[in-house]
């Protein structure tokens, strides 16, 4: 094996350091929600002012996601990894120590114009080093390992309760330095990519995008589209910013058992991920199990607004969407655009997922802070639970319509119509 093809413990190594970048990147992105009383409670924080911290993420991304591919394919994944990684941690740096709501708010930017390149280009790692027989498992790996982040990021209040009694900021601090952990992991990263002595053509991770190319897209990839918009909108916007305020404010829960309650939904993920893509992948129908898995969001939300349900049952409901749903999306685009456009059909997803996931965060917010919503008015949050529910219900009305319009060609590519 020459040194442009490296050996299984060199791949493995930048795959588990890769995953430790990632690891603090999710940390960083969560870390706002489990704070979200706190800063209310210490600063004066209106609800809208937090939804803006985590919407201020996505704004750059609805442009900067677009050359990120390019900028990660001109300079190479390793370097970009680094940079990005470097930009990430002055972001969460900022956050941490700002005195005043602008000062936050600029970390989190700064944050955002690092993190979305930085996912484009631990890709691009991964698929330098790994072929195709491994790469998917690389990639998911990589992906669970950073769900972890955002588990641990909800669980910091039980693990890191001392911290939390102390106000808001040092569970913001304790949040940059596990993104200087994510830097250092990126460091390592980019010395042992140096050893390679002839590195192998790097593999585009998103091609640049065109215009043209979208009048060959299908009524299926425009159904798809609309689903990721509302679908990951209404699920981070909820489950990374407001949820648990909400469970503190509607369902009567401390800030520890809200944390750890949220946590479950990516603690699932991790595990449940890769199994139910290597199912889709066994069986070759894609469609359905994406409609089923839109469906059960409106159904948890649904759950968790009725008074007397258990809050377990809508929290297990969203963490089933939240496994199923990202398994089966991005094999599915591939299918629907093939290689040739695939670039450049997930890279207009990115940017109107990005879109929607800062107008849902700002929406979300402002609908709280007109209704009074808090724990001396739990019913003030209706408005915001109205919302992500009519949002949720477009998108699986989306998903079906995705399956009545794909489901030939998910019959047509099964195994069964294969052999």
């Amino acid at each position: 094996m020459n040194e442009s093809t490296p050996g299984a413990a060199r791949r493995w190594l930048v795959c588990a350091l890769i995953a430790a970048a990632a690891y603090g990147n999710f940390y960083v992105y969560d870390c706002i929600g489990p704070v979200a009383d706190l800063l209310q409670r210490d600063r004066g924080f209106s609800d809208l002012q937090i939804g803006q911290l985590n919407a201020i993420y996505n704004l750059p991304n609805v442009v900067l996601i677009l050359v990120g591919g390019v900028l990660v394919d001109r300079f190479g994944a390793a370097r970009m990894t680094l940079i990005t990684a470097a930009i990430c941690f002055a972001g969460a740096l900022l956050t941490a120590f700002s005195p005043g709501f602008y000062g936050m708010a600029g970390g989190r930017l700064l944050f955002g114009i690092g993190a979305e390149t930085f996912n484009i280009a631990t890709l691009a790692a991964i698929a330098d080093y790994f072929a195709a027989g491994e790469l998917a498992f690389a990639m998911g790996l990589s992906l669970s390992i950073g769900r972890l982040g955002s588990y641990s990021a909800d669980m910091s209040p039980t693990w890191f309760s001392q911290a939390y009694a102390s106000g808001w900021q040092q569970p913001l601090v304790i949040a940059a330095v596990i993104a200087g952990t994510s830097f250092a992991a990126s460091l390592l990263y980019v010395l042992v990519d140096r050893r390679r002595k002839a590195l192998a053509p790097p593999k585009p991770v998103a091609e640049k995008f065109a215009w043209r190319d979208l009048l060959h897209f299908g009524k299926a990839y425009w159904y798809l589209l609309a689903l990721c918009v509302l679908w990951y909108s209404v699920i981070l916007a909820f489950r990374s910013t407001f949820s648990i305020k909400y469970f503190q404010h509607v369902h009567g829960l401390d800030l520890a058992t809200a944390g750890e309650m949220n946590s479950y939904v990516f603690l699932a993920a991790v595990f449940a991920t890769p199994a139910f893509g290597w199912l889709c992948d066994r069986l070759g129908r894609y469609a359905p199990f994406l409609a089923f898995g839109a469906i059960l969001l409106p159904v948890a939300l649904a759950t968790m607004t009725a008074a007397h349900a258990n809050l377990w049952i809508g929290t297990a409901l969203i963490g089933v969407s939240f496994s199923l749903v990202p398994a089966v999306m991005w094999p599915l685009t591939s299918r629907l655009l093939g290689p040739a456009r695939f670039g450049t059909g997930i890279g207009l997803m990115w940017v109107v997922q990005n879109a929607g996931i800062g107008g849902a965060n700002v929406l979300a917010g402002w609908l709280n802070d007109r209704a009074g919503a808090s724990a001396a008015n739990p019913a003030g949050y209706s408005g915001m639970m109205e919302f992500f529910g009519v949002a949720s219900v477009i998108g699986a009305i989306c998903a079906l319509l995705l399956w009545y319009t794909a489901g030939r060609r998910d019959q047509e590519l099964s195994p069964a119509h294969q052999r």
